[in-house]
Protein backbone atom coordinates (compact mmCIF):
# COMPACT_ATOMS: atom_id res chain seq x y z
CA UNK A 1 0.00 0.00 0.00
CA UNK A 2 2.76 2.23 0.26
CA UNK A 3 1.94 3.35 -3.75
CA UNK A 4 -0.61 5.15 -2.19
CA UNK A 5 1.18 6.67 0.20
CA UNK A 6 3.47 8.22 -2.98
CA UNK A 7 1.05 8.95 -5.22
CA UNK A 8 -0.98 11.19 -2.62
CA UNK A 9 2.63 12.82 -1.78
CA UNK A 10 3.70 13.25 -5.54
CA UNK A 11 -0.11 14.96 -6.23
CA UNK A 12 0.29 17.20 -3.29
CA UNK A 13 3.83 18.32 -4.38
CA UNK A 14 2.28 19.05 -8.19
CA UNK A 15 -0.61 21.28 -6.67
CA UNK A 16 1.51 23.01 -4.45
CA UNK A 17 4.08 23.52 -7.06
CA UNK A 18 1.78 24.73 -9.60
CA UNK A 19 -0.48 27.26 -7.38
CA UNK A 20 2.50 28.21 -4.66
CA UNK A 21 5.88 26.94 -5.44
CA UNK A 22 6.11 28.08 -9.01
CA UNK A 23 5.54 31.74 -7.80
CA UNK A 24 7.73 31.43 -5.02
CA UNK A 25 10.42 30.17 -7.63
CA UNK A 26 9.78 32.59 -10.51
CA UNK A 27 10.14 35.50 -7.88
CA UNK A 28 13.63 34.14 -6.78
CA UNK A 29 14.89 33.67 -9.96
CA UNK A 30 13.78 36.81 -11.08
CA UNK A 31 16.06 38.53 -8.27
CA UNK A 32 18.63 36.62 -9.10
CA UNK A 33 18.60 37.40 -12.63
CA UNK A 34 18.35 41.42 -12.12
CA UNK A 35 20.94 41.59 -10.09
CA UNK A 36 23.66 40.17 -12.26
CA UNK A 37 21.83 41.94 -15.08
CA UNK A 38 20.00 45.12 -13.79
CA UNK A 39 16.83 46.05 -16.41
CA UNK A 40 17.83 48.94 -19.03
CA UNK A 41 14.76 51.02 -19.54
CA UNK A 42 12.65 50.96 -23.04
CA UNK A 43 11.51 54.11 -25.08
CA UNK A 44 9.10 54.29 -27.84
CA UNK A 45 10.54 54.43 -31.17
CA UNK A 46 10.89 58.00 -33.16
CA UNK A 47 9.04 58.75 -34.83
CA UNK A 48 6.06 57.20 -33.45
CA UNK A 49 5.13 54.09 -35.44
CA UNK A 50 1.98 53.42 -36.92
CA UNK A 51 -0.66 50.61 -35.27
CA UNK A 52 -3.98 49.31 -36.06
CA UNK A 53 -6.34 48.98 -32.82
CA UNK A 54 -8.42 46.09 -34.24
CA UNK A 55 -11.80 45.47 -32.40
CA UNK A 56 -13.67 42.23 -32.33
CA UNK A 57 -17.29 42.32 -32.04
CA UNK A 58 -20.79 41.14 -31.69
CA UNK A 59 -23.80 42.45 -30.79
CA UNK A 60 -22.30 45.40 -28.86
CA UNK A 61 -24.22 47.90 -29.35
CA UNK A 62 -24.44 49.08 -25.35
CA UNK A 63 -21.11 49.75 -25.81
CA UNK A 64 -19.97 51.54 -29.27
CA UNK A 65 -20.28 54.76 -28.09
CA UNK A 66 -18.00 54.41 -24.73
CA UNK A 67 -15.79 52.67 -26.52
CA UNK A 68 -15.11 54.96 -29.28
CA UNK A 69 -15.38 58.00 -26.83
CA UNK A 70 -12.07 55.77 -25.08
CA UNK A 71 -10.44 55.20 -28.48
CA UNK A 72 -10.71 58.84 -29.18
CA UNK A 73 -9.25 59.81 -25.76
CA UNK A 74 -6.10 57.55 -26.54
CA UNK A 75 -2.71 59.58 -26.30
CA UNK A 76 -1.37 58.78 -29.66
CA UNK A 77 -0.49 61.24 -32.71
CA UNK A 78 -2.77 61.81 -35.09
CA UNK A 79 -2.41 59.59 -38.35
CA UNK A 80 -0.50 57.19 -36.52
CA UNK A 81 -3.61 55.11 -35.44
CA UNK A 82 -5.94 53.27 -37.80
CA UNK A 83 -9.26 51.99 -35.68
CA UNK A 84 -10.76 48.92 -37.07
CA UNK A 85 -13.88 46.75 -36.00
CA UNK A 86 -14.37 43.60 -37.16
CA UNK A 87 -17.95 42.70 -36.56
CA UNK A 88 -18.63 38.92 -36.98
CA UNK A 89 -22.71 38.13 -37.62
CA UNK A 90 -23.99 40.73 -35.30
CA UNK A 91 -28.01 41.11 -35.22
CA UNK A 92 -28.21 44.47 -33.04
CA UNK A 93 -27.44 47.68 -34.23
CA UNK A 94 -23.79 47.61 -33.68
CA UNK A 95 -22.91 48.34 -37.35
CA UNK A 96 -25.65 51.66 -37.07
CA UNK A 97 -23.96 52.58 -34.49
CA UNK A 98 -20.63 52.27 -35.85
CA UNK A 99 -21.73 53.90 -38.87
CA UNK A 100 -21.99 57.37 -36.84
CA UNK A 101 -17.82 57.55 -36.82
CA UNK A 102 -16.98 57.86 -40.73
CA UNK A 103 -13.17 58.10 -39.57
CA UNK A 104 -12.73 53.83 -38.28
CA UNK A 105 -13.02 51.44 -40.83
CA UNK A 106 -15.82 48.38 -40.04
CA UNK A 107 -15.45 45.03 -41.73
CA UNK A 108 -18.85 43.70 -41.34
CA UNK A 109 -20.43 40.04 -42.31
CA UNK A 110 -23.44 38.60 -41.44
CA UNK A 111 -23.13 35.25 -40.76
CA UNK A 112 -21.41 34.47 -37.13
CA UNK A 113 -18.39 32.01 -37.54
CA UNK A 114 -16.79 33.35 -33.90
CA UNK A 115 -13.90 35.75 -32.40
CA UNK A 116 -11.21 33.78 -34.32
CA UNK A 117 -12.42 33.88 -37.89
CA UNK A 118 -13.63 37.19 -37.66
CA UNK A 119 -9.37 38.32 -36.57
CA UNK A 120 -8.59 36.03 -39.31
CA UNK A 121 -10.90 37.96 -41.70
CA UNK A 122 -9.63 41.83 -40.12
CA UNK A 123 -5.84 40.81 -40.41
CA UNK A 124 -6.21 40.43 -43.89
CA UNK A 125 -7.01 44.25 -44.19
CA UNK A 126 -4.08 45.57 -41.94
CA UNK A 127 -0.85 46.75 -43.44
CA UNK A 128 0.75 48.62 -40.52
CA UNK A 129 3.78 47.11 -38.84
CA UNK A 130 1.83 46.60 -35.33
CA UNK A 131 -1.52 45.29 -34.63
CA UNK A 132 -3.03 46.36 -31.24
CA UNK A 133 -5.87 43.80 -29.88
CA UNK A 134 -8.57 44.66 -27.41
CA UNK A 135 -12.61 43.84 -26.80
CA UNK A 136 -14.87 46.06 -27.39
CA UNK A 137 -16.06 46.03 -23.85
CA UNK A 138 -12.91 47.08 -22.05
CA UNK A 139 -11.63 50.66 -21.66
CA UNK A 140 -7.70 52.07 -22.13
CA UNK A 141 -6.06 54.21 -20.61
CA UNK A 142 -5.13 57.05 -22.00
CA UNK A 143 -1.72 56.32 -22.67
CA UNK A 144 -2.04 52.17 -23.55
CA UNK A 145 -1.07 52.58 -26.91
CA UNK A 146 2.48 54.26 -26.47
CA UNK A 147 3.18 51.80 -23.59
CA UNK A 148 2.16 49.13 -25.28
CA UNK A 149 4.50 49.68 -28.27
CA UNK A 150 7.08 50.74 -26.53
CA UNK A 151 9.13 47.10 -25.65
CA UNK A 152 8.68 46.60 -29.64
CA UNK A 153 12.22 48.70 -29.86
CA UNK A 154 13.83 45.32 -28.47
CA UNK A 155 13.82 43.40 -32.09
CA UNK A 156 13.38 39.74 -30.00
CA UNK A 157 9.74 41.10 -28.79
CA UNK A 158 7.04 39.85 -31.12
CA UNK A 159 4.41 40.53 -29.16
CA UNK A 160 3.19 42.55 -25.58
CA UNK A 161 0.66 41.47 -23.38
CA UNK A 162 -1.03 44.34 -21.25
CA UNK A 163 -2.92 44.26 -17.64
CA UNK A 164 -5.75 43.51 -17.62
CA UNK A 165 -7.81 44.97 -14.28
CA UNK A 166 -10.72 44.00 -13.26
CA UNK A 167 -13.71 46.46 -11.25
CA UNK A 168 -14.25 45.67 -8.13
CA UNK A 169 -16.53 47.39 -5.33
CA UNK A 170 -17.68 46.87 -2.15
CA UNK A 171 -21.21 45.30 -3.05
CA UNK A 172 -19.86 43.20 -5.58
CA UNK A 173 -20.37 39.82 -4.92
CA UNK A 174 -18.44 36.54 -5.09
CA UNK A 175 -17.46 36.25 -8.72
CA UNK A 176 -16.37 40.32 -8.53
CA UNK A 177 -14.34 39.51 -5.56
CA UNK A 178 -12.64 36.11 -6.52
CA UNK A 179 -12.17 37.68 -10.23
CA UNK A 180 -10.32 40.56 -8.94
CA UNK A 181 -8.00 38.67 -6.77
CA UNK A 182 -7.16 36.35 -9.56
CA UNK A 183 -6.16 38.71 -12.30
CA UNK A 184 -4.04 40.34 -9.69
CA UNK A 185 -2.69 37.51 -8.81
CA UNK A 186 -2.23 36.43 -12.51
CA UNK A 187 -0.64 40.15 -13.29
CA UNK A 188 1.98 39.42 -10.83
CA UNK A 189 2.93 35.86 -12.31
CA UNK A 190 2.71 37.93 -15.93
CA UNK A 191 5.41 40.28 -14.93
CA UNK A 192 8.26 38.06 -13.44
CA UNK A 193 7.80 35.41 -16.28
CA UNK A 194 8.39 38.87 -18.59
CA UNK A 195 11.17 39.51 -16.41
CA UNK A 196 12.57 36.33 -16.31
CA UNK A 197 12.36 35.76 -20.31
CA UNK A 198 8.98 35.69 -21.68
CA UNK A 199 5.21 36.14 -20.59
CA UNK A 200 3.31 33.09 -21.04
CA UNK A 201 0.27 34.04 -23.26
CA UNK A 202 -1.64 37.72 -23.92
CA UNK A 203 -5.15 38.27 -22.73
CA UNK A 204 -7.18 39.54 -25.35
CA UNK A 205 -8.35 42.74 -23.62
CA UNK A 206 -5.19 44.30 -24.40
CA UNK A 207 -2.16 42.88 -26.50
CA UNK A 208 -0.02 44.25 -29.36
CA UNK A 209 1.49 41.88 -32.21
CA UNK A 210 4.49 42.73 -35.01
CA UNK A 211 1.67 42.26 -38.03
CA UNK A 212 4.23 40.47 -40.05
CA UNK A 213 4.24 37.74 -36.95
CA UNK A 214 0.02 36.96 -37.44
CA UNK A 215 -0.61 33.76 -38.68
CA UNK A 216 -4.10 32.46 -39.33
CA UNK A 217 -5.76 30.17 -36.91
CA UNK A 218 -8.29 27.44 -36.81
CA UNK A 219 -11.84 28.85 -36.77
CA UNK A 220 -12.70 26.61 -33.81
CA UNK A 221 -9.97 28.33 -32.02
CA UNK A 222 -11.36 29.09 -28.57
CA UNK A 223 -8.27 31.16 -26.66
CA UNK A 224 -7.42 32.92 -29.94
CA UNK A 225 -5.26 35.23 -27.76
CA UNK A 226 -3.58 32.92 -26.25
CA UNK A 227 -2.97 30.44 -29.02
CA UNK A 228 -1.93 33.98 -31.13
CA UNK A 229 0.98 35.03 -28.65
CA UNK A 230 2.37 31.65 -28.09
CA UNK A 231 2.46 30.75 -31.76
CA UNK A 232 4.67 33.78 -31.83
CA UNK A 233 6.89 33.05 -28.98
CA UNK A 234 7.86 29.59 -30.79
CA UNK A 235 9.03 31.35 -33.25
CA UNK A 236 11.41 32.51 -30.98
CA UNK A 237 9.82 35.45 -29.92
CA UNK A 238 9.85 36.69 -26.69
CA UNK A 239 6.06 37.98 -25.23
CA UNK A 240 6.74 41.26 -23.15
CA UNK A 241 4.63 42.53 -20.37
CA UNK A 242 3.58 46.44 -19.95
CA UNK A 243 1.66 46.94 -16.84
CA UNK A 244 1.72 50.85 -17.81
CA UNK A 245 -0.83 49.68 -20.53
CA UNK A 246 -3.94 48.27 -18.80
CA UNK A 247 -7.86 47.21 -20.35
CA UNK A 248 -10.13 48.02 -17.71
CA UNK A 249 -12.93 45.55 -17.62
CA UNK A 250 -16.13 45.42 -15.55
CA UNK A 251 -16.43 41.84 -13.23
CA UNK A 252 -18.90 39.10 -14.39
CA UNK A 253 -22.39 39.99 -13.55
CA UNK A 254 -22.90 37.20 -10.97
CA UNK A 255 -21.67 33.50 -10.47
CA UNK A 256 -23.61 31.71 -13.31
CA UNK A 257 -22.01 33.88 -16.25
CA UNK A 258 -18.04 33.49 -14.62
CA UNK A 259 -18.58 29.96 -14.86
CA UNK A 260 -19.19 29.59 -18.65
CA UNK A 261 -15.91 31.96 -19.12
CA UNK A 262 -13.98 29.57 -17.19
CA UNK A 263 -14.83 26.74 -18.56
CA UNK A 264 -14.65 28.36 -21.57
CA UNK A 265 -11.23 29.74 -20.91
CA UNK A 266 -9.98 26.30 -19.71
CA UNK A 267 -11.56 24.41 -22.50
CA UNK A 268 -9.43 26.51 -24.75
CA UNK A 269 -6.48 26.08 -22.62
CA UNK A 270 -6.68 22.13 -23.27
CA UNK A 271 -7.31 22.81 -26.54
CA UNK A 272 -4.57 24.90 -26.56
CA UNK A 273 -2.41 22.63 -25.21
CA UNK A 274 -3.02 19.71 -27.86
CA UNK A 275 -2.30 22.33 -30.61
CA UNK A 276 0.69 23.88 -28.86
CA UNK A 277 2.66 20.40 -28.61
CA UNK A 278 6.00 21.70 -29.62
CA UNK A 279 6.11 23.96 -26.72
CA UNK A 280 6.36 21.26 -23.99
CA UNK A 281 9.86 20.00 -25.72
CA UNK A 282 12.11 21.73 -23.09
CA UNK A 283 15.33 20.87 -25.49
CA UNK A 284 14.17 22.54 -27.91
CA UNK A 285 12.21 26.03 -26.24
CA UNK A 286 14.24 25.69 -22.78
CA UNK A 287 13.13 28.08 -20.34
CA UNK A 288 9.77 29.25 -22.35
CA UNK A 289 8.72 25.42 -21.62
CA UNK A 290 9.20 25.78 -18.37
CA UNK A 291 7.44 29.07 -17.97
CA UNK A 292 4.66 27.42 -20.27
CA UNK A 293 4.36 24.12 -18.61
CA UNK A 294 4.62 25.52 -14.64
CA UNK A 295 2.39 28.52 -15.32
CA UNK A 296 -0.36 27.00 -18.02
CA UNK A 297 -0.30 22.71 -18.70
CA UNK A 298 -0.78 22.37 -15.31
CA UNK A 299 -3.50 24.41 -14.54
CA UNK A 300 -5.33 23.37 -17.12
CA UNK A 301 -4.41 19.96 -17.41
CA UNK A 302 -3.57 17.71 -14.05
CA UNK A 303 -3.54 19.59 -11.34
CA UNK A 304 -7.07 20.15 -11.10
CA UNK A 305 -7.59 16.18 -11.42
CA UNK A 306 -5.21 15.80 -8.58
CA UNK A 307 -6.52 18.73 -6.35
CA UNK A 308 -9.74 16.85 -6.11
CA UNK A 309 -7.88 12.96 -5.56
CA UNK A 310 -5.93 14.73 -2.44
CA UNK A 311 -8.86 14.37 -0.04
CA UNK A 312 -10.41 11.11 -0.41
CA UNK A 313 -6.78 9.63 -0.86
CA UNK A 314 -6.18 11.59 2.49
CA UNK A 315 -9.02 9.78 3.92
CA UNK A 316 -8.26 6.71 2.73
CA UNK A 317 -4.02 7.46 4.20
CA UNK A 318 -5.76 8.04 7.47
CA UNK A 319 -7.87 4.92 7.75
CA UNK A 320 -4.81 2.60 6.84
CA UNK A 321 -2.23 4.56 8.86
CA UNK A 322 -4.02 5.90 11.99
CA UNK A 323 -0.55 5.89 13.68
CA UNK A 324 0.52 8.69 11.44
CA UNK A 325 -1.27 12.19 12.89
CA UNK A 326 0.39 13.69 10.19
CA UNK A 327 -2.31 12.44 7.62
CA UNK A 328 -5.01 13.53 10.37
CA UNK A 329 -3.59 17.05 10.62
CA UNK A 330 -3.27 17.18 6.70
CA UNK A 331 -7.35 15.76 6.90
CA UNK A 332 -8.25 18.49 8.79
CA UNK A 333 -6.78 21.32 7.21
CA UNK A 334 -8.15 19.90 3.75
CA UNK A 335 -11.54 20.09 5.66
CA UNK A 336 -11.67 23.54 7.20
CA UNK A 337 -10.44 24.59 3.99
CA UNK A 338 -13.33 23.25 2.08
CA UNK A 339 -15.72 24.17 4.60
CA UNK A 340 -14.64 27.96 3.64
CA UNK A 341 -15.59 27.40 0.45
CA UNK A 342 -18.71 25.59 0.76
CA UNK A 343 -19.58 28.56 3.07
CA UNK A 344 -18.79 31.07 0.29
CA UNK A 345 -20.86 29.05 -2.06
CA UNK A 346 -23.70 29.48 0.35
CA UNK A 347 -23.30 33.23 1.03
CA UNK A 348 -22.87 34.85 -2.08
CA UNK A 349 -26.30 33.27 -2.98
CA UNK A 350 -27.70 35.12 -0.62
CA UNK A 351 -25.23 38.00 -2.05
CA UNK A 352 -23.85 38.28 1.68
CA UNK A 353 -20.29 39.01 1.45
CA UNK A 354 -17.46 38.07 3.30
CA UNK A 355 -14.45 38.62 1.64
CA UNK A 356 -11.94 35.81 3.69
CA UNK A 357 -14.27 33.06 2.22
CA UNK A 358 -13.91 34.77 -1.44
CA UNK A 359 -10.11 32.97 -2.43
CA UNK A 360 -11.11 29.43 -1.16
CA UNK A 361 -14.71 29.27 -2.58
CA UNK A 362 -13.14 30.71 -6.07
CA UNK A 363 -10.05 28.35 -6.07
CA UNK A 364 -12.51 25.54 -5.35
CA UNK A 365 -15.08 27.05 -8.33
CA UNK A 366 -12.25 27.75 -10.65
CA UNK A 367 -10.50 24.17 -10.52
CA UNK A 368 -14.18 23.10 -10.91
CA UNK A 369 -14.83 24.61 -14.19
CA UNK A 370 -11.90 22.92 -15.41
CA UNK A 371 -13.15 19.67 -14.98
CA UNK A 372 -15.83 20.23 -16.91
CA UNK A 373 -13.87 22.18 -19.75
CA UNK A 374 -13.09 18.81 -20.51
CA UNK A 375 -17.01 17.96 -21.17
CA UNK A 376 -17.39 21.08 -22.96
CA UNK A 377 -14.57 21.12 -25.50
CA UNK A 378 -16.16 17.68 -26.48
CA UNK A 379 -19.89 19.72 -26.88
CA UNK A 380 -18.12 22.57 -28.72
CA UNK A 381 -15.57 20.86 -31.01
CA UNK A 382 -15.50 22.44 -34.95
CA UNK A 383 -16.73 25.76 -33.85
CA UNK A 384 -15.12 29.06 -32.15
CA UNK A 385 -18.77 30.65 -31.39
CA UNK A 386 -19.63 30.75 -28.19
CA UNK A 387 -22.02 32.41 -25.69
CA UNK A 388 -21.11 35.79 -24.39
CA UNK A 389 -20.79 35.59 -20.81
CA UNK A 390 -22.72 38.89 -18.95
CA UNK A 391 -20.92 41.87 -17.70
CA UNK A 392 -22.12 43.97 -14.59
CA UNK A 393 -23.09 47.53 -16.36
Amino acid sequence: MLGIDYFFWIAAIIVLYTYIGYGLLLYLLVKIKEKRHPVQPLYLQKPPPTATLLIAAYNEEDIVDLKMENCNRLNYPKGKLNIVWVTDGSTDNTNLKLAEYPEITVLHVPERKGKTAALNRGMQYIHTPFTVFTDANTMLNQEAIREILTPFSDPVVGCVAGEKRIVVEDKDNAAAGGEGFYWRYESKLKSWDSRLYSTVGAAGELFAIRTSLFKTMPEDTLLDDFVLSMSIASQGYKIAYRDAAYAIESASADIGNEQKRKVRIAAGGLQAIWRLLPLLNIFRHGILSFQYISHRVLRWSITPVLLFLLFPLNILLVSLRPEQTGYMILLVLQSLFYLMAIGGSILQRRHIKVKILFIPYYFVFMNLNVIKAFFYLQKHKGTGAWEKAKRKQ
